[in-house]
């Protein structure tokens, strides 16, 4: 048999931010509605139904002197100190995000030079073959970039990539929404590396969608929605209830494209790492997946979870997820040699990805 060129990931790193916000950081909040009117449940009840329907109990917020460059950089030397890779060896560093660098005290969206080209800095990689470059692509975004990085291995331009994903959602939360207990900060990154092997290994496969009709502004930047703010600031905003029922039917269906693509069965994956929004969507999305692929029961532990207690860090949830349970850090969860790992998420766009991937024996 010949030889072929695979992606396989070298190491990962993550970083948690240090300040855990409970659900009763919002407990003095004004909450209001998408008309404008003042929510008249009280924020005990609010935050109830919140935290039964996401999940959501805690979060992590960046401290003030930080970014979302900063934390991606902490983030990518935990990935290089995992891999014992040269870093002068990377041959690209993409660095997922949606909204740059936002300092706590000036709240506007800084990108140039570019967040992958500060990393690089940071790391003090004095290569200039080390091409750096953003992707902005929703919660999307981080799955997206290792969609690239196995391009540019397998077609032969690339041996070794980062590919990191950082957001700091504090930042643009609009303090009277609801939706903005959903979101938090966080930073993960993965090392893929090129190797020749006679049998797949790796990225098995992908498939990526984009589904602007109807759907590209459930989620947005748009005004507070307290009609009295004062500042003239653009929050994140999105529409739930569109986004929740294109999620249940969207992304079980590109999942099995890419399960197809490689040639690979739903019982046969041994966990799937999905984007995490919201605990009862995800739930959904996995019956809905095994009702399409006509399986009746998967392992109790198929789909670990942390939004728990990290919410919903966008492109940094599931590298985060990856890198939580490969160094064991996550009870009653493990990597395995051989098993098939399904990544899939969801974002702003609306995009929606998904890679299958197969853990090399060493």
């Amino acid at each position: 048999m010949s030889l072929s060129r695979y992606a396989v990931i070298a190491g990962s790193g993550s970083y948690l931010p240090t300040q855990k916000i409970s659900n009763d950081h919002f407990l003095n909040h004004s909450f209001y509605g998408t008309d404008g009117k003042k929510l008249d449940k009280g924020n005990e009840e609010i935050i109830r139904k919140f935290q039964d329907i996401t999940g959501i109990a805690e979060r992590r917020y960046v401290t003030d002197d930080l970014v979302a460059s900063d934390i991606a950089f902490y983030a990518a030397e935990q990935a290089l100190a995992s891999s014992g890779i040269d870093k002068e060896t990377f041959d690209y560093i993409i660095v997922a995000h949606n909204f740059g660098d936002i300092k706590e005290d000036n709240r506007r969206s800084d990108m140039v030079p570019t967040l992958a080209s500060r990393v690089k800095q940071r790391l003090d990689i004095k290569n200039p073959k080390t091409v750096s470059y953003d992707l902005p692509f929703g919660c999307a975004g981080w799955l997206q970039g290792i969609i690239q990085a196995n391009y540019f291995i397998k077609s032969g331009d690339a041996n070794r990539v980062l590919v990191i994903g950082t957001d700091t959602l504090s930042r643009i939360a609009d303090p009277h929404d609801r939706d903005s207990m959903i979101y938090a900060d966080g930073a993960g990154a993965v090392i893929l590396e090129s190797r020749e092997s006679e049998k797949p290994v790796g990225i098995l496969s992908h498939h990526t969608e984009t589904f602007t009709d109807g759907h590209a502004y459930a989620l947005r930047m748009d005004k507070s929605s307290n009609p009295d703010y004062a500042e003239n600031t653009l929050f994140l905003k999105m529409k739930g209830h569109k986004l929740y029922e294109q999620a249940l039917k969207l992304v079980p269906h590109v999942i099995n494209i890419s399960l197809n693509k490689a040639n690979v069965s739903l019982n046969k994956i041994d966990k799937i790492l999905i984007h995490q929004a919201n605990t009862k969507m995800d739930e959904a999305i996995v019956t809905n997946l095994k009702s399409l692929c006509q399986v009746d029961h998967l392992a109790e532990d198929f789909m670990p979870m942390t939004i728990s207690w990290l919410g919903n860090s966008s492109v940094a949830t599931i590298p985060t997820l990856y890198d939580l349970i490969s160094k064991n850090e996550m009870k009653n969860h493990s990597i395995r040699k051989n098993s098939i790992i399904a990544f899939a998420a969801v974002g702003a766009g609306i995009n929606i990805n998904a890679v299958i991937y197969l853990v090399p024996e060493n």
